[in-house]
């Protein structure tokens, strides 16, 4: 095995690990199961990728992201590293041909989404690919207790009886210690290796304000804090209401979610992370596997679902170490909106079979049919023909997924593909027959080297601009030269899709676990209780409640979340109170005042002390308030 400082150097530049880092590396190279809870932007991918160059053979890396995965194996490529990946989408001989090359080269890194585990051909190809280290992304998915269960990753399970001698390293950044535990019984682990950073961000500074105008507030932050900023809301239609109110005010701001099209979210993804736009306002859409560092403040327009969300959100605020912002604005119409969310998130089993027979109606789909097929699924379509409403349909298809019938990719990017089928008399031919063709043709053989032997990814703006054509004229002929029998050619897709675990069965067959059901709804009953609280506590350090709700109980306060703040603007001393309550007294000895005209005669007190007294003065009896807001003595 190479030194790991060495390989952290020569690969990743750096010249010594973060926090836990090496302990979690050297733990995997030893042979031993490890489940590492690190936050947002804590080098997560480095503690699997280093000792997978560490090690011989191959390292299995689960992962529910598909650009996430692509990222990566981008990243490694750069630095000549072999990685490969197989999501969602890709055709059977693009994943033969991916596994038959990680069999047989020096590939290091194969990127697997969790239905991938489950299909026929991989469990064919798993034999040949020497894998000597299983790394789990996002691994809070495969307890059914956590925020975002979901049914493939339980295959990891079988897969561990297929590799008992493989360790695994399970890594998310946010997990309950019931999902912890969760995580290592499913995972099958020998021993119970759980490492866990401190929650804390000593100069991360939460808030939280009701408020009525929430553009205002926005913009009101926006303006007293400079640098890059996200705002995260609750629907699609938010972010551009909101991002559109921020450019009439002269604020550099753009929106992103997962209805818009690939090449448009990559464009504002990429503006946002060089600075040509400074506020990117986002569905939950956005953020995942993005490292910024500089990010100053978050904004939350609309309180998330979860802590879990909350925190991995909020804490893409000041990666880099220096002052930044975690602001929650809510009115209590949002509130009560939380609390009815899991009737809405768990829908009755009569509408899951109406949206599950509607889909088999969509896609012209026979009983006994579909399983380990994808389907093009345009939502918005699907709504319309079928006279449904878009938000119970999404629940409907969560919980088909759930149950294990089905999985619903929104963002799902297939890059466009080619591989000549013709040999070089019939291309000498085309140039003959078809001048214009044979020029797309030579454009293509010219610029992607192995395109005569192996499908191989293409770019179809490249190439329009390579023949100096428009972009749907190269379209058109490459769909040309497909009929001609020249190439074989998959257009670039960026649609969601729809894939059948299982095969389609009549609707009347279809059975929901009722028990573990009604089980995932109390959990996130519980869930959404634990941020309402969150929300309406005015007292405890926000940093500290964080921590406790992972079972970080030993955080200090942090001293610069709103609730420090304001205890630290209200301490003083009992010569300071009692000063302050003789002037309140005085004030009241002539009659009855208003609250803002007794806090106007208080020149000298802040608000927040005074306000302070006037409760400690209430609650001995002391003093009292009308129904009409009047304070007088007793």
């Amino acid at each position: 095995m190479e030194n790991i400082h060495q390989i952290l150097k020569q690969y990743w530049g750096f010249d010594t690990f973060r926090p836990l880092q090496e302990d979690i590396i050297r733990t995997a190279l030893n042979n031993e199961d490890a489940l590492a809870l690190l936050p947002t932007g804590g080098g997560k991918s480095l503690c699997y990728q280093v000792p997978g160059m560490a090690r011989p053979g191959l390292c299995l890396v689960i992962s529910p992201l598909i650009a996430l995965m692509k990222d990566q194996v981008d990243s490694l490529r750069k630095k000549g590293i072999t990685a490969f990946a197989l999501y969602a989408g890709m055709t059977r001989k693009e994943v033969i041909n991916a596994l038959k090359v990680a069999g047989q080269s020096n590939c290091k890194f194969l990127y697997v989404s969790p239905e991938r585990l489950e299909s026929s051909l991989f469990k064919e190809y798993l034999p040949g690919l020497d894998i000597s280290l299983i790394a789990v992304d996002e691994a809070h998915c495969i307890s059914q207790w956590g925020y975002d269960f979901r049914p493939p990753y339980l295959r990891i399970g079988e897969l561990r009886k297929e590799l008992p001698d493989v360790p695994v390293l399970a890594l998310t950044a946010s997990a309950t210690t019931e999902v912890q535990d969760d995580i290592c019984d499913r995972l099958g682990f020998k021993e119970r290796k759980i490492f866990r950073q401190s929650f804390e961000r000593p100069r991360l500074s939460y808030s939280v304000f009701k408020v009525e105008a929430k553009i205002t507030k926005i913009a009101e932050i926006l303006e007293r804090v400079p640098g890059t900023a996200l705002v995260y809301c609750k629907s699609r239609k938010r972010c551009k209401e909101i991002s559109d109110l921020l450019q009439l005010r002269k604020i550099s701001a753009n929106y992103y979610h997962a209805g818009l099209g690939s090449e448009e979210r990559s464009k504002r993804q990429q503006d946002w992370i060089t600075n040509q736009t400074r506020v990117i306002v986002c569905t939950n859409a956005f953020g995942m596997g993005i490292d910024k560092p500089d990010v100053r403040v978050v904004i939350h327009a609309d309180p998330p679902d979860c802590t879990e969300h909350y925190y991995q959100e909020a804490g893409r605020a000041g990666r880099d170490g220096k002052n930044a912002y975690a602001v929650l604005l809510y009115e209590e119409k949002d509130l009560l909106d939380l609390e009815d969310l899991p009737n809405q998130r768990f829908p009755e089993p009569d509408e899951i079979r109406n949206v599950y027979q509607a889909l088999a109606n969509y896609f012209q789909l026979p009983s006994g049919e579909g399983q380990g097929q994808y389907f093009e699924f345009d939502l918005a379509d699907f709504v319309k023909k079928f006279k449904l409403q878009t938000y119970p349909v999404i629940y409907a298809l969560k919980t088909l997924e759930q149950e294990g019938w089905l999985s619903f990719n929104e963002q799902v990017f297939i890059q466009a593909s080619v591989e000549f089928t013709a040999n070089r008399e019939r291309l000498e031919q085309l140039e003959n027959d078809e001048p214009e063709l044979s020029q797309l043709s030579k454009a293509l053989l010219r610029t992607y080297e192995g395109i005569f032997d192996n499908p191989t990814y293409v770019s179809e703006r490249l190439l329009a601009g390579l023949t100096r054509r428009d972009l749907e004229t190269v379209l058109q002929q490459l769909r040309r030269l497909q009929e001609l029998g020249v190439i074989e050619y998959q257009p670039q897709k960026d649609n969601p899709q729809i894939y059948f675990i299982r095969n389609r069965i009549r609707t009347e067959e279809l059975r929901i676990d009722g028990k573990a059901y009604m089980e995932r709804k109390k959990q996130m009953e519980t869930r959404i209780a634990a941020m309402t609280t969150f929300i309406r506590d005015t007292k405890t350090c926000r940093s500290k409640s964080i921590g406790a709700y992972f079972g970080d109980k030993k955080l200090p306060d942090c001293g610069i979340c709103d609730n420090c703040l304001n205890a630290k603007a209200t301490e003083m001393n009992k010569e300071e109170f009692e000063k302050i309550r003789l002037q309140i007294e005085s004030a009241l000895h002539y009659g009855p005042l208003q609250a803002d005209t007794l806090l106007a005669q208080l020149t000298t007190v802040k608000k927040e002390k005074a306000w302070k007294v006037i409760d400690h003065l209430q609650a001995e009896q002391i003093i009292m308030t009308d129904s009409k807001g009047w304070i007088r003595l007793k």
